[in-house]
């Protein structure tokens, strides 16, 4: 607020500087007021596609600390000493898949050269095998030599052998269990074929002897045909006499 002077009581001479200098003022203050403001700077210009699509520049990456590295701590002493390594052993023992695929390779053997043997040499290899016992590879043998027999008699035993075989719970028949299941299921369709031949060879065995009484009637009647043919003519009848 302007400090308003003291008014004198007694009338003095005016001033005019102060005056003029306040009016000055406050036309530079009037004129300031009434002046138009300056239009706002033009906007700039809209980036293109390419320009936007442009990487803005990487700043070098800054250089990492490095951590330093600590020695690892000493084991203590007291610690007690590893144990010497041992040398490996040359014996390995055999894998139960490698004791499987060596006692099904010596049945498959032992198949294909029993295969093809005569009935005679079958025979002479069936009595060396003899009484297998209870075991089961010798068992399995057995019933190979059996089955090339080709008699019902001997494949219906073959396909115990086997069955026994499959069926067992003892440790040395379990690398032999899927060959003898094999084995047996073979056996079983082959018995079953020479059932339904048994079968077949009954009817016609059957219809044989049919065609034999069919051909001893035949037969007989022709005899009686011949004999009849072979009959000598009977006799004329004499004339009557006249009275």
């Amino acid at each position: 607020m302007p400090h308003e002077p003291a008014r004198p009581t007694a009338p003095a001479r005016f001033d005019p500087s102060p005056a003029r200098v306040g009016l000055w003022l406050a036309t530079c203050a009037l004129s300031a007021c009434a002046t138009t403001p300056l239009p706002p700077p033009p906007a700039p210009p809209i980036a293109s596609s390419a320009t936007r699509a442009a990487p803005a520049p990487m700043s070098p990456a800054a250089p990492q600390a490095i951590q330093p590295v600590h020695p690892p701590a000493a084991a203590p002493v007291a610690a007690a000493a590893a144990p010497a390594p041992q040398a490996p052993s040359l014996v390995q023992p055999a894998s139960p898949s490698a004791t499987e695929g060596e006692a099904a390779a010596r049945l498959l053997r032992y198949a294909d050269r029993v295969r093809g043997l005569s009935p005679a040499e079958l025979s002479l290899e069936i009595a060396a095998i003899g009484d297998p016992g209870g075991a089961p590879e010798r068992q399995l043998q057995l019933a190979l030599a059996l089955m090339h027999l080709n008699q019902p008699v001997e494949t219906a035993r073959a396909l115990g052998l086997a069955q026994r075989v499959a069926n067992s719970a003892a440790p040395d028949s379990a690398p032999l269990k899927p060959l003898a299941r094999l084995l047996a299921q073979r056996l079983l369709e082959h018995r079953k074929i020479e059932e339904a031949l048994d079968k077949q060879n009954a009817q016609l065995r059957e219809q044989q002897r049919r065609i034999d009484q069919l051909n001893e009637r035949l037969e007989a009647m022709r005899a009686i045909e011949r004999s009849i043919n072979n009959r000598p003519p009977a006799p004329a009848a004499p004339a009557p006499r006249a009275p």
